[in-house]
């Protein structure tokens, strides 16, 4: 019954669909004789509404989203935004569409209200011929089939369960169709994913290679301020206890338990410095024991929930811990939270055998290809955004290195929740 609610709403935008084809190519005509340029854009405006929604619907149908395949538009005047829209081929396709939707509409989900109706007409038959003038209703199957009495019109009652039946057999097949000639027009193509996917990539590595470049520069600040400035005063005690050994062993045995004092705090300074690089506890433990040590370590109640069968590749485990981290510090440091929650969890792709389960010791040791999502929460006072200048854009472009995402949920008020997501492989 939804999908029949649906196939009069797609009914009804096919119409619409055909009237803004008509409205578009008048537009698009009257361009060159130097007039309809608004016309032109607000048509297009409304047929890209209209894409969208029949995209929105065949992801739910298919079970996959449907992304925009349109390039951005360019500031700049009318005429300019205007050649960029026409030179989108993706605007083309749009029309190509509303084209073939006003056709193939009509043998898809029409098909299927059409048999619904006529399986309903059917069954009413006799009703409709004793509540209708002499002249309707009297030839239902052309004027070799005419019906002369209400008892003859019962002939046609038993043509409604079979018209039901098809409607209810074809109905899902017929959407699902629909939804396949969406898809195929109104997704993007090969090529411009492809060229959706060089761009994402160009300013992954550009991101990534400015944020190691900032971490070269914090590792060297970290070391000349810190662990080199302390090795050369403990250079400069050994030389001075050199020189004072011969007349002044006491002086002496002070400044080496100076300069013993002055390596212990630069070895605990090249220690912070290495867990800031890769903790540790990361190597050894993997990412749910450095996570339980961070959570251990913070000053807010922290709960930490983790749902990992296994070990992630190390560079996704870095990525992910201190992503948390990151997360972590800005929950402590911004939100005034009570409590704080941690929520990582391995997700494998369906169909993709789980590691350590009954799929037999083929798929033993093998990586098992998924999800890595990971969720930060409390209940401080929200707020949070991606240009708050909070830390999560640069979240987001430590995780976007390996294709991953970050969303902020944090509304005035609170609760907030920083989503975090990294496709990985689990062995």
């Amino acid at each position: 019954m939804g999908l029949l609610g649906w196939s009069l709403v797609l009914l009804l935008g096919s119409v619409l669909g055909f009237g803004l084809l008509t409205l578009w190519t008048t537009s698009v005509t009257v361009v060159a004789l130097g007039v309809g340029l608004p016309l032109t854009l607000l048509s297009t405006v409304l047929v890209r509404r209209l894409a969208d929604l029949h995209r929105r619907w065949a992801a739910d149908r298919l079970g996959e989203p449907v992304d925009r395949p349109y390039l951005p538009t360019p500031e700049g005047s009318w005429p300019v935004r205007l050649w960029a829209i026409l030179r989108d081929p993706a605007t083309w396709r749009d029309w190509a569409w509303l084209g073939a939707n006003s056709v193939t509409g009509w043998f898809t989900y029409g098909l299927s209200f059409l048999l619904f109706l006529c399986g309903v007409c059917c069954l009413s038959y006799p009703l409709l011929y004793a509540l209708t003038p002499p002249e309707v209703f009297r030839t239902p199957l052309g004027n070799g089939f005419r019906l002369h009495s209400v008892q003859e019109s019962f002939a046609l009652v038993p043509l409604g369960p079979v018209f039901l039946l098809l409607w209810w057999t074809t109905a899902e097949r017929l959407a699902n169709l629909n939804a396949l000639v969406i898809r195929s027009l109104l997704a993007p193509t090969a090529e411009a994913q492809l060229r959706a996917r060089v761009a994402h990539l160009a300013a992954s590595r550009a991101e990534t290679v400015d944020t190691q470049a900032g971490e070269l520069r914090r590792i060297e600040r970290d070391l000349h301020d810190g662990a080199q400035a302390r090795l050369v005063s403990l250079g400069m005690s050994l030389g001075l206890a050199e020189q004072l050994l011969p007349d002044d062993p006491r002086a002496v045995q002070q400044l080496l338990a100076e300069a013993r004092a002055s390596t212990a705090d630069a070895l605990a300074e090249l220690r912070d410095l290495v867990r800031g690089i890769h903790p540790p506890v990361l190597a050894d433990r993997g990412l749910d024991g450095a996570l339980q040590a961070l959570a251990l370590a913070n000053p807010i109640p922290t709960t930490l929930v983790t749902r990992l069968p296994g070990r992630l590749p190390a560079p996704v485990e870095s990525a992910a811990y201190f992503a948390v981290a990151e997360a972590l510090a800005n929950a402590i440091k911004h939100a005034r939270a009570r409590h704080i929650r941690i929520t990582v969890e391995f997700t494998p792709h369906p169909g993709t055998p789980h590691p350590g389960t009954a799929a037999g010791p083929l798929t033993a040791g093998l990586l098992t290809e998924g999800l890595l999502t990971m969720r930060v929460s409390d209940d401080g006072h929200g707020g949070a955004t991606l240009d708050g200048g909070t830390g999560l854009r640069g979240i987001a472009r430590r995780l976007s290195a390996f294709d991953g995402t970050l969303t902020a949920d944090s509304p005035p008020g609170g609760p907030t929740e920083i989503r975090m997501s990294l496709p990985c492989a689990s062995s």
